[in-house]
């Protein structure tokens, strides 16, 4: 008699070659066994179509069978297959716009991730608030978002309140309300301080990322909000400049940047009484030679607060241009730059793939309607390289001879938001 195959040496196929409908396993075993099936999206790349012939609906078919797979793995009793299924979910987010599929599903994702928030452990709730960050972006701005964030916002706003629960976790949900977010980052202001500055504990972490998530809140309050925020905390956020972690320092300059610039915005005519000061310490910070500090911590931390310091004093923002596909973005303010950043950080690699398809995010950009182009529209505006320099130096020059006439009126600050 044939011996009988190894189990796990071959997956079992159901017709047409699909594998059968994925079950969440309960033993250890099985859960490594759909860990490695589970890895199989762990790289944007494995959502690209390759080879020049494709059935499109095919591969929507079969994209959609595996993602059905994970969405019933996040329920398994395994943590780590759980785990798992929510990283390949986060890829799969990331990397396509699939809001029909995302649409038809969102109430049961949205249970399986406050359920993996409240069972889980710091990882398994880092994924979670991800995989919900990315629901967002997936849903975009209309009613659906607003019933996820209602449905996760208090699930979330407890653990970032929760002292006790882990700082990984609380790190990654900080998608909450203002005053819960200024609970957690004051906390570093003038606290712990000793003759060399404010003390880094295992807290900062947090309080930097709470300091962004607050910052980026700012942007799309209403202007009354906005001056109460920037009598509140512009004379505090200085002494975060002294703190030992780089990243703290770079967070509350960038941070300070951004509200100058909407203090401006909101007064043509804004004051700042402690400005010799403050600019002192910019200064200090963007020519630091501290022969105690890393190199590559000096190249970085000098270069951002060039940029501060220009912005505090000068009124001025080096603009930065993003290209996607035939299109070009310009982020020409610090509001723009910190939406942008935050986009980027959620998204990875899948950035520039939803800037081009993303109605949510081109609205959020002003981009407009997604540019829909063939193949050989594609190839008839490649252009040689001296053309394209050409033109970079005349865009160039209009931008600066523009930028020039308006750059102390920042108006264009609220077309964005």
């Amino acid at each position: 008699m044939p011996k009988p195959k190894k189990r796990g040496s071959n997956h079992q196929r159901g017709a047409g070659g699909q594998p059968r409908s994925v079950q969440p396993f309960s033993d250890e075993d099985a859960s490594i066994e759909t860990m490695s099936h589970c890895s199989g999206f762990s790289d944007p790349a494995s959502f690209t179509e390759d080879g020049p012939e494709i059935d499109e609906e095919a591969t929507q078919e079969d994209l959609e069978y595996k993602l059905k797979g994970f969405i019933d793995l996040t329920l398994d009793k395994s943590a780590k297959t759980r785990q798992a299924a929510l990283e390949s979910l986060k890829n799969a987010f990331s990397s396509k716009i699939l809001y029909e599929f995302v649409m038809e599903r969102r109430m049961t994702l949205t249970d399986s991730i406050e359920r993996c928030i409240k069972k889980g452990k710091s990882d398994e709730q880092c994924a979670a608030a991800g995989l919900a960050c990315l629901l967002c972006v997936q849903m975009g701005s209309g009613i659906e978002s607003e019933e996820i964030f209602k449905t996760l916002g208090p699930v979330l706003k407890k653990i970032v309140c929760d002292g006790t629960a882990s700082i990984q976790a609380r790190q990654a949900e900080l998608y909450s309300t203002m005053e819960c977010l200024e609970n957690i980052f004051t906390k570093a202001y003038q606290r712990d301080r000793d003759t060399n500055g404010v003390s880094s504990t295992h807290n900062t972490v947090l309080h930097i990322s709470a300091l962004l998530a607050w910052t980026l809140l700012l942007t799309i309050c209403p202007m009354n909000e906005v001056k109460k925020k920037i009598e509140t905390h512009l004379h505090k956020l200085p002494s975060l400049l002294s703190c030992d972690d780089l990243n703290m320092r770079i967070a509350a300059g960038e941070t300070l940047a951004l509200l100058f610039e909407l203090a401006r915005e909101t007064d043509a005519d804004f004051f700042y009484e402690d400005m010799e000061l403050l600019t002192e310490k910019l200064r200090a910070l963007a020519t630091d030679g501290n022969k105690h500090r890393a190199k590559v911590d000096k190249r970085k931390q000098r270069s951002v607060f060039r940029d501060v310091l220009r912005a505090v004093e000068e009124r001025d923002f080096p603009t930065e241009m993003v290209k996607f596909g035939p299109e070009r973005m310009y982020i020409d303010c610090w509001v723009k730059k910190q939406t942008y950043d935050t986009f980027k950080d959620i998204l990875g690699s899948g950035m520039q793939y939803h800037l081009q398809s993303n109605d949510f995010l081109r609205n959020v950009f002003e981009l407009g309607p997604p540019v829909m182009l063939d193949a050989a529209a594609l190839k008839t505006m490649k252009i040689s390289r001296f053309e394209r320099h050409l033109y970079n130096s005349a865009a160039f020059k209009a931008r600066t001879k523009a930028r020039s006439k308006c750059r102390d009126k920042r108006a264009d600050v609220g077309e964005f938001f």
